[in-house]
Formats: structure tokens, C-alpha cells, sequence
């Protein structure tokens, strides 16, 4: 069976509240979303009552995924997000981060983002093509490795590498500027 049918299966499983399939779900994207969550938020326990009520929204919600439309992870995402900024508002808080998603791909945010913002690395890759751009934020920002990223991006391994190395190339001209 191809990685793509096992793909299909789980969230059907998840669609049919496979319990199993969500605790998987939840294993796999909860630390993202968390990173992202407490970004916006910046508060630990807010951020763990929103991600709490966020996957209780996914798991409510799910029926209405349409992979045709987005990635899981986009989808709980915005969720995530949406959540957040609701609590946020309950608070009359301000977000502490910018919370367009359109600059949010894959499992962005983890503990080793702050150093690579830090150096300016993460502003410099706006001087890159989009599709150059989340691969080397799939590969070097979130810790995914090639075939993983590759997978995440539903493009080809050989792709990938090539994005990765053009992305480097065109980085190391904005730097040397």
C-alpha cells in the first residue's frame, strides 16, 4: 500500500471518529500547533487550554476536512489559530505575533526558530521564490527530513533538493549584499 493510501485511510478513519487515528493525529501535530498557539497567545496555560479546545473543534469538525481544499495541518491550523485569536479577545488581549497564515507552512514554529529570526535568516527568505521558501522552512526550520518534507509538500524528493539547493544559492547573493 502507497504512503499516499495510508494517507487517504487515516482520514477516513478520523472522518468515521476512529479514536486511534485521532490520538495519532494529535501526537503528530500537537507540538506545532502548541508553538504556534503560544506565539500568538504567549501565555503557557492559555495556549494549552487553546490547544485543548482546538483539537476538541477538529475532532467535532472533522467531517468537514476536504483534502482537496487544504493539508490537515493547514486546516487544524487555522483552527488553532481562529481559536487563539477568539481567546485572546475573550481577554481583550492583542495578539503578540502577526497571525497571517499565509506566512505559517507546514510545522513552522519549533524551540530553534528564535535563533535563526534572531540572525535575520527567517526575514531573508522573502527574497526567495514561495516554493524555495517552504522547502528550506520544511528541512532546516522545522526539522523535517528530505523525503518527510517532501511528502508534506507532495513533491517529488528530487524537487525538494533541487528548491533547497537554488534556495541556498539565491540566499547566499542577498547575503553577500
Amino acid at each position: 500500500m502507497s504512503q499516499n493510501n495510508l494517507h487517504i485511510i487515516s482520514i477516513e478513519l478520523l472522518k468515521a471518529k476512529d479514536k486511534k487515528a485521532f490520538e495519532e493525529l494529535y501526537d503528530k501535530y500537537s507540538g506545532a500547533l502548541f508553538s504556534i498557539i503560544l506565539r500568538i497567545v504567549n501565555n503557557t496555560e492559555a495556549a494549552e487550554d487553546v490547544l485543548q479546545e482546538g483539537f476538541l473543534k477538529i475532532w467535532r469538525n472533522i467531517e468537514s476536512f476536504d483534502s482537496g481544499k487544504s493539508t490537515i495541518f493547514t486546516w487544524m491550523l487555522n483552527i488553532c489559530k481562529n481559536t487563539a485569536i477568539d481567546a485572546l479577545r475573550k481577554n481583550n488581549s492583542r495578539p503578540s505575533i502577526q497571525t497571517d497564515t499565509d506566512n505559517v507552512s507546514i510545522q513552522e514554529i519549533n524551540s530553534t526558530q528564535t535563533n535563526v529570526d534572531l540572525i535575520g535568516v527567517k526575514n531573508s527568505l522573502k527574497y526567495l521564490s514561495t516554493e524555495q521558501s517552504l522547502a528550506i522552512q520544511a528541512v532546516y526550520f522545522t526539522g523535517l527530513t528530505h523525503e518527510e518534507a517532501a511528502q508534506e509538500l507532495n513533491i517529488p524528493l528530487g524537487t525538494l533538493k533541487t528548491r533547497i539547493r537554488n534556495g541556498i544559492a539565491n540566499l547566499k547573493n542577498v547575503f553577500k549584499k
